[in-house]
C-alpha cells in the first residue's frame, strides 16, 4: 500500500507527488480511501528475565529492579507494574522494541510514567472510592414525593425530563 502526499514548496510550481511507505508494524483498516485507525502490532510474550532486561534498557527514565514494581501512568491515571507493561515490536527479531502501558486506548510511554509517592496513591484510592459510590444506587425522590430505588429505570435522563414536564402538566 501506497500514500501519495502532495507538497507545496512553492506556489508558482507544480504539484510534486512524494511515496510514503507504512511502517511494516502497523495494520491499518480503510473504508471507502479514509484511514479510520492505525493499530500497532500486538505485544510479544517475553520470559520475566527478558522482559525485564527490556524494561531496564527500554525506559531510560527510571529504573526497575522486579516486574513487581509499580509506576503511575500521567495519561490514564491507573497504577501499572512491570508485568502488565506491554512489549512491542522486534519485527522479524531485530525490528525497535517499544513498552506502552497497557491500559485500553492509553499511548504512553515510559516518558509518562512516574514512580507513586503517598500522594499519588491517596489519590488514586478517592478515585476508586468515587467510581465505587457512583456504581452504588442511590434513592432518588420522585415527583409525587415517594421514593424508589435508584436503579429501578428512574434514573434515566428520559425519566427525569418526563417529571420534569410533570410539574408543568399539573399546573396548566
Amino acid at each position: 500500500m501506497v500514500f501519495l502526499v502532495r507538497r507545496f514548496p512553492d506556489p508558482d510550481k507544480g504539484f510534486t507527488d512524494t511515496r510514503i511507505h507504512p511502517a511494516p508494524d502497523c495494520a491499518i483498516t480503510w473504508r471507502e480511501d479514509i484511514c479510520l485507525t492505525v493499530a500497532l502490532s500486538s505485544p510479544i510474550t517475553l520470559s520475566e528475565i527478558d522482559k525485564l532486561d527490556v524494561l531496564c534498557r527500554l525506559d531510560q527514565f527510571r529504573q526497575w529492579h522486579s516486574l513487581d514494581e509499580k509506576r503511575f501512568c500521567l495519561v490514564c491515571g491507573k497504577i501499572i507494574t512491570g508485568r502488565q507493561i506491554q512489549v512491542a515490536g522486534g519485527t522479524r527479531g531485530n525490528g525497535p522494541l517499544r513498552l506502552s502501558c497497557p491500559t485500553e486506548r492509553c499511548n504512553s510511554i515510559p516518558m509518562d510514567w512516574v514512580l507513586p509517592t503517598d500522594e499519588i496513591l491517596a489519590k488514586v484510592e478517592r478515585m476508586v472510592a468515587e467510581e465505587r459510590e457512583a456504581a452504588i444506587p442511590s434513592p432518588v425522590t420522585r415527583g409525587n414525593g415517594g421514593h424508589g430505588c435508584g436503579d429501578s429505570g428512574h434514573s434515566g435522563i428520559a425519566s427525569r425530563l418526563r417529571e420534569f414536564a410533570f410539574h408543568f402538566k399539573r399546573r396548566s
